[in-house]
């Protein structure tokens, strides 16, 4: 383990100023089905939401724009947010900030088809202390950013990351639940096994706390993505067989660096 002297903390916190939240998807389906990429997040007062069709699994690209759908996104006190295309099928509200406590509603027209889905925005679980840390995995030795906090008792809690390394695109790292520790002191150790970390490397954590139906779609992933060689795709939260899934979350960022 790397001592607390060795470990350089850029910033505990920063603090968003712009950012797009989306993770890109890994997707394997026959072309047609209509994917949505929409995470939504108090991040800041501009959410985006992408719309496309899948293409054939072997095809250059990994989707086509949806230019002409229909992107509403209300809550349960009867507000609405209208989404407006702006490029390559991303629908863009500059004024939407979500808010802690709301159920949230997507609803998305393309053609002839409704495709709906529903998300609860839960409270932000602090985080106490950040580190770096080092594992021995199979004979090879991986860089883990340890995030320690204590899970409220008796509140089911979720919590989804991804990780960017030296300013590159973020990627899905890990989905936890406190099925096992609910009320108890817990680390999450997040790392990107695919790409290894090393001495200088500045890595920046994205930490959302979400809802149930989230967490199910990304466990479902990490479970198919990284467990097999033919990954298939996790169960969506959206309605009429789309692709993809709808969250609402509070997020913070934490940045750290291998000294």
């Amino acid at each position: 383990m790397l001592s607390k002297s060795s470990l350089i903390l850029l910033y505990s916190i920063f603090v968003f100023s712009s950012c797009e939240e989306k993770v890109d998807l890994n997707l394997n389906a026959d072309s047609g089905r209509v994917v949505i990429d929409a995470q939504l997040s108090d991040a800041n007062s501009v959410q985006r939401i992408r719309v496309s069709q899948s293409v054939a699994f072997a095809a250059q690209v990994g989707s086509t724009a949806v230019k002409n759908a229909n992107v509403i996104v209300k809550d349960n006190l009867n507000q609405s947010f209208l989404f407006q295309h702006e490029k390559d099928g991303y629908y863009i509200n500059r004024n939407f900030k979500p808010v802690v406590g709301r159920k949230y509603t997507l609803s998305v027209g393309v053609q002839k088809q409704q495709f709906t889905s529903s998300s609860s925005m839960p409270a932000y679980i602090n985080v106490d202390a950040t580190r770096i840390i080092e594992k021995e995995i199979a004979g090879k030795t991986y860089f883990f950013i340890a995030l320690s906090f204590k899970d409220p008792a008796k509140i089911a809690n979720y919590y989804m990351y991804t990780l960017s390394i030296n300013g590159k695109e973020f990627r899905f790292a890990s989905a936890e639940s406190d099925q096992f520790n609910d009320g108890l002191q817990v680390t999450h150790y997040i790392s990107d096994l695919e790409r290894s970390l090393s001495s200088g490397d500045k890595i920046t954590v994205r930490r959302y706390c979400v809802d149930l139906g989230t967490y199910n779609y990304w466990n479902g992933y990490q479970n198919t993505n990284l467990s097999t060689a033919a990954p298939g795709n996790p169960k969506s939260n959206i309605s009429n067989n789309a692709l993809g899934y709808f969250s609402v979350a509070t997020i913070k960022e934490y940045q750290l660096a291998i000294p």
